[in-house]
């Protein structure tokens, strides 16, 4: 058993191989979404698109690599589009207008990972 203050992980079985398309469902209308992680310097958040459902364009403030699972998804970065098909991956730098379109419902793991910041010189 694992400490749960400790934990950087959660939402996930600890010490199990686990099937990632079943951690999350599909649900019509609807992106739905499970947080893996989320810690000052990285996120990591496992989500399901509906067809036709969209994440609109916005910037992160690190790099955003999006591992698709399952499905087809159409992804704008900048003003350039892309498709990503399942077991492609696709990195969005940090800073940059994107965007995630779902051409088909799909799967994703989504890991942002951002700059530590530094206080005083510490």
């Amino acid at each position: 058993m694992t400490d749960k203050k400790k934990e950087l992980i959660k939402n996930i079985p600890f010490s199990q191989a686990v099937n990632i398309n079943e951690l999350v469902d599909y649900e019509e209308g609807r992106v739905v979404s499970r947080t893996l992680s989320a810690k000052p310097h990285v996120n990591i958040t496992l989500f399901a698109f509906d067809q036709g459902e969209e994440i609109s364009a916005h910037t992160s403030p690190g790099d955003a690599m999006v591992q698709v699972l399952d499905g087809t998804a159409r992804i704008t970065i900048g003003d350039e589009e892309l498709e990503a098909g399942a077991g492609q991956v696709v990195v969005m730098p940090a800073n940059v207008p994107h965007a995630v379109f779902a051409a088909s419902r799909f799967k994703m793991l989504l890991v942002v990972v951002k700059q530590p910041v530094e206080i005083g010189g510490l």
